[in-house]
Formats: structure tokens, C-alpha cells, sequence
């Protein structure tokens, strides 16, 4: 059956084989993160098991997200779905676990010096739900190929943030952290775009949506981070 890729003229392998590379790229670079903090000393495995939880459901869903666009990439389609119904659930998992590593961070006075408290609870809260949010909208419309990977795509973008997070200069950026972290997010989804100009002569809506979400989840951490509600939270958590 032809699908939305063939029907405009994209070759189906092609455009396969670019979202399989953007998978590899997205893993490369959030691993790489982790890889040079621990390489300088900076982290290690001496660390809470809620941590090591945390790091090993978020490699699960790498695995599973590079493992997806590998078997579309080889035609395996039947495969696909029926992974496609383990990473759905596995999405529920990784959200829990996400905003409770956030939450118990916050009570063990574990937050990077460099970041405001609450603002590193908004932070990695409304990322842990924007990537679900994303993924959710994949998944609903994943009948429609060219908008699920799209929306998977800008999803896993957002799963970079902490490794992304590690490869840049986080504490002689002040303030600008958010925004840098989002700058370094918008050159994948630039490149998706890039693509689609390339192959389809247009950018496809779907991309969008996921860079507005993406720079809405920006826009909205700070403003949040001192409202009164947020405030007492992290006071709370704290102590």
C-alpha cells in the first residue's frame, strides 16, 4: 500500500533511512552527554538507586525508540506495530519515573549548584510532560505516517535535554541555560525541516507543532519556576 511519503514523490527508503540516522544522532548525542561528564570526574556511579533507575528507563526508551525506525527502516513493519504497543506502555514508565527522580533530587539536595531549584524542578517537570505529550499525539495518529514520525521525532528531541544539558557549559551560562539547551534542540528539528524541504519542497505541519511545543516548554520554565504555587513546592521539598 502506498503510504503519504510515496504518494508525493519521497522516496519511501529515503525518507526511512533519514529518521533511522536522527534516531542514531539522538541517541549519539544524549549518551555523549553522560559518557564526558563521567569521563571528567564529574559524575559517577556512586549514586542513589532512583537514579540509576531513572538512567536505565531512559536508555530503555532510546533502545526501543532507535530499535523502532530501525525495523521501519528494514521493512519490518509488523514488527514495528507490535513493539509499538510495548513502547506505549513503556511511555507511562518513563513519565513516573521522571517527574519522581525530579521530586526525589529536589528532597535529597541533589540539584546542579548552578541551577535555581525551582527552576530546575519546572524545568525537567514540563520537559518529562511536553515529550509526553508529543508521544502521545504519535501514537494517536499513528495511521498517519508522516505525522507519527514526525511527532515521535520531535518527542525524542526533547529526551536530549539532560545530555545535551552535559555537553555544554551549563554554569558559565546564567540564565541563558533554558534557552541554550533549547538552541542545540532546534538544529535537529532544523535539520528534520531541512529535509522536508529538500524531498517534499515544503515543511510538513507536524514540525510545527513540535517546535512550538518544544519552544513553548522553554518559554513557559522560568514564569512558572517563581510562581507562587512552584515556590512553595520546592520550599516544601527542601526544607
Amino acid at each position: 500500500m502506498a503510504t503519504q511519503a510515496s504518494q508525493i514523490g519521497v522516496p519511501i527508503e529515503r525518507e526511512r533511512a533519514f529518521f533511522f540516522a536522527m534516531a542514531i544522532a539522538i541517541v549519539l548525542t544524549t549518551v555523549s552527554g553522560f559518557v564526558l561528564q563521567f569521563v571528567m570526574g564529574r559524575s559517577s556511579i556512586a549514586s542513589p538507586w532512583w537514579v540509576h533507575l531513572h538512567g536505565m528507563t531512559s536508555v530503555g526508551w532510546l533502545a526501543l525508540y532507535a530499535m523502532q525506525n530501525y525495523l521501519v527502516f528494514h521493512g519490518s513493519l509488523a514488527t514495528h506495530r507490535r513493539l509499538g504497543w510495548v513502547a506505549s506502555w513503556y511511555l507511562g514508565w518513563m513519565v513516573a519515573v521522571g517527574l519522581s527522580t525530579t521530586t526525589f533530587a529536589a528532597a535529597a539536595h541533589r540539584i546542579p549548584f548552578f541551577f535555581e531549584p525551582n527552576v530546575f524542578l519546572v524545568m525537567d517537570y514540563l520537559t518529562v510532560l511536553m515529550f509526553a505529550g508529543l508521544t502521545l499525539a504519535g501514537v494517536a495518529l499513528r495511521a498517519r505516517t508522516d505525522w507519527h514520525r514526525r511527532l515521535m521525532l520531535c518527542g525524542a528531541i526533547l529526551v536530549m535535554t539532560p545530555g545535551v544539558g552535559r555537553l555544554l557549559p551549563l554554569p558559565l551560562m546564567g540564565t541563558w541555560i533554558l534557552w541554550s539547551i533549547w538552541l542545540v534542540m532546534t538544529v535537529y528539528v532544523g535539520i528534520a525541516m531541512t529535509f522536508d524541504v529538500m524531498t517534499r519542497g515544503r515543511i510538513h505541519p507536524a514540525y510545527f507543532w513540535g517546535f512550538g511545543a518544544i519552544t513553548l516548554d522553554t518559554a513557559l520554565m522560568r514564569p512558572l519556576a517563581f510562581s507562587p504555587p512552584v515556590l512553595a513546592l520546592t520550599k516544601a521539598l527542601m526544607g
